[in-house]
């Protein structure tokens, strides 16, 4: 059954979903709905399910209690590791998805070094096997073999975790400047909680055993007018919410707040990812 909102657009619904593996229920009670044009971040800790749901929703799981209806005609997933084909070029790699749908060779050529170089990959890198690119120019391939289907939801499973500051922030812009252009929704996963601000539209926060959502915030105006200093003022806005100090492990937040550049002890391994960006 597709889900189709009351002003006739397509959407993705995830109702009271629940999953397990053997006895362990690893997602519980997830509910939320993604619309065209909209931008939802998944954002928790390392063993919450994130990947899990995000596999559910692209259909590479069967679904085994609640309800996911997806009214989106072409979806597209990203997955962490680019999974580039090691004997095909960058160019070749990017319409690996056009070849399979039919198209001949000169027009899927012609669509992916446009979206190559839409993503500032220029004629030398196009020609490149995956071996001879760097990790930032694998993942603007990955990335263009995606966008060049045209989805109209694109399923992301932290691409850009591997990347340096500099790189992640720049295929953050090419990334939001494409969604903007063609209305493309995108459900990201993330452990990054400074990521999840800087993106999305809606974050939603998760809590680990079992996997479930805590909290729901809007970030509130769009991406891209978002600059570095709203990002941060933002994510430390939310890190102060117990629900969601609590799920990345981080003790109580203090009665006043710390001085600036002070730093927030964490209980766990987990805590100091959700500021990693």
């Amino acid at each position: 059954m597709t889900a189709i909102t009351p002003d006739g657009l397509p959407s993705l619904q995830v109702r009271a979903l629940r999953h397990a593996y053997g006895p362990d229920t690893v997602l519980d009670g997830i509910d939320f709905e993604l619309r065209r044009g909209q931008v939802l971040a998944l954002v928790g800790p390392s063993g919450c399910g994130k990947t899990t749901l995000l596999h559910l929703c692209a259909g590479l799981l069967t679904r085994q209690n609640g309800e996911i209806r997806n009214g989106f005609q072409r979806t597209t997933v990203m997955f962490q590791q680019p999974r580039l084909l090691p004997w095909l070029s960058a160019r070749d790699n990017i319409a690996l998805g056009l070849k399979a749908r039919g198209l001949p060779r000169a027009p899927r050529r012609q669509m992916a070094d446009g979206i190559g170089h839409a993503l500032e990959l220029d004629v030398a890198a196009l020609a490149r096997y995956p071996g001879e690119l760097s990790g930032g120019m694998q993942s603007r391939v990955a990335l263009a073999r995606s966008l060049v289907l045209e989805p109209d939801l694109l399923l992301m499973d932290e691409p850009f975790s591997a990347l340096d500051i500099g790189l992640k922030s720049q295929l953050h812009r090419l990334l939001l400047t494409r969604q903007a252009e063609q209305g493309i929704a995108v459900l990201m996963i993330t452990h990054d909680l400074m990521e999840a601000v800087r993106l999305a539209d809606t974050v939603l926060v998760m809590a680990a055993a079992p996997g479930r959502i805590v909290h729901r915030h809007n970030p509130g105006g769009a991406a891209l007018d978002r600059d570095d200093a709203t990002v941060y003022a933002r994510t430390a806005d939310l890190l102060q919410t117990p629900a969601v100090r609590q799920a990345f492990g981080f003790e109580a937040a203090p009665q006043t707040a710390p001085a600036a550049g002070a730093e927030i002890t964490p209980q766990t391994p987990h805590a100091k990812s959700a500021f990693s960006c």
